[in-house]
């Protein structure tokens, strides 16, 4: 049976859209609101679900006319119910029930964290079971996947997410939104040093992550010198003349990220450990764009005999397309929702609440 599913991505600061048509990705788009947001040092969430609800209905109008398709097509729109900042996913959850209700197309709500970790299957067969590594600005978390729709979390941030971190640490040292592009760039013009900052929450059993800790040990080390700080925002600086001007910051940076991948890679072993029937190891998010996690992973996954299954650099981001195919996905196994589907904002666990269609 033909199905065209519409997928609306409105979980923070990007407003993603996307076709698939019979589990094939025709078509995204994506609005980036970094700039609006870049002055502020990170997302201010009013502005956030403003510029969504200005931006969304011309995106969708503007995929479907390069598709050469009707809204009137779409079987079912696929929406990025949660988690996320409140105000931004109903704006996603409202549009795409006004789509319902006019075309009378099916409704399902994608949990962000689950269509991140398939994000990759849009370009590659992913092996299961899998252990995933989701790392973001808002999350940072384990799972064991037993399919593309059985997942179990192992341990998640018990504080900052690694993301965060990165962008927090870039905004005590002045440097734009989102900050971690920036850390990342400029330690490749540095060398790490293991000493430089701890590696933080490692010294346990579990499997949980807190970065807090060393978001306080690099302002703790910002604080000694003053003189790592760039003196004058710049809303889109150029790696090399920071690293010019500011010849002891790249290795400041190389050293915090130096640390928070050791974390993440402790923690991601032990995952798989405990695992041993993991088929393959999944790095998705925002952060897992980042050369140090790509590289570091695929070191790990190398010496644990699996393959590593990473989204390319677009997919990594918020986008369309992964809740485009994960609703695909849920709707093709019969799962969807009714109208009274309700936005789950950061912090809250997202429920397995699908209706079963007949």
């Amino acid at each position: 049976m033909s199905l065209l599913c519409l997928g609306i991505e409105t979980s923070c600061d990007e407003t993603g859209v996307a076709l698939m048509e019979n589990g094939r990705l025709l078509l995204d788009k994506l609005s980036s609101q970094e700039d609006l947001h870049s002055l502020y040092g990170g997302v201010v969430p009013e502005i956030a679900s403003r510029e969504h609800l200005r931006v969304l209905p011309k995106l969708v109008d503007g995929l479907l006319e390069e598709a050469g398709l009707d809204l009137g097509r779409v079987d079912m729109v696929a929406v990025a119910r949660g988690p996320g900042l409140l105000g931004s996913l109903l704006v996603g959850l409202g549009y795409a029930k006004g789509t319902v209700l006019s075309t009378g197309a099916g409704l399902v709500g994608v949990n962000h964290l689950q269509a991140h970790l398939l994000a990759a299957e849009l370009e590659r067969e992913i092996p299961y079971p899998a252990v995933g590594l989701l790392i973001s600005g808002g999350h940072t978390q384990l799972y064991l996947l037993r399919s593309p729709l059985e997942l179990e979390m192992l341990g998640r941030s018990l504080d900052d997410a690694a993301g965060e971190a990165f962008d927090k640490t870039a905004k005590m040292l002045n440097l734009p939104y989102p900050g971690g592009v920036y850390i990342d760039a400029l330690s490749r013009f540095g060398a790490a040093d293991p000493s430089l900052f701890p590696v933080p929450f490692v010294d346990n059993a579990h499997l949980d992550f807190s970065f807090s800790g060393l978001k306080t040990a690099a302002a703790n080390h910002l604080a000694e010198h003053p003189d790592l700080r760039l003196q004058r925002f710049e809303a889109r600086p150029e790696a090399g003349e920071i690293a010019e001007k500011y010849p002891g910051l790249p290795d400041v940076c190389a050293s915090f990220a130096w640390s928070v991948v050791r974390a993440l890679c402790i923690k991601t072993r032990r995952a798989l450990q405990r695992h041993p029937e993991a088929a393959s190891l999944i790095v998705a998010g925002g952060v897992a764009a980042n050369s140090l996690v790509r590289s570091q992973m695929e070191e790990l996954a190398a010496e644990c005999d699996l393959p590593l299954v990473v989204p390319s650099q677009r997919l990594c981001t918020d986008n369309g397309a992964m809740i485009a195919a994960a609703g695909d996905r849920l709707a093709r196994s019969g799962y969807c929702h009714g109208l009274d589907l309700e936005a789950v904002p950061r912090g809250r666990p997202i429920p397995w609440d699908y209706l079963h269609r007949s």
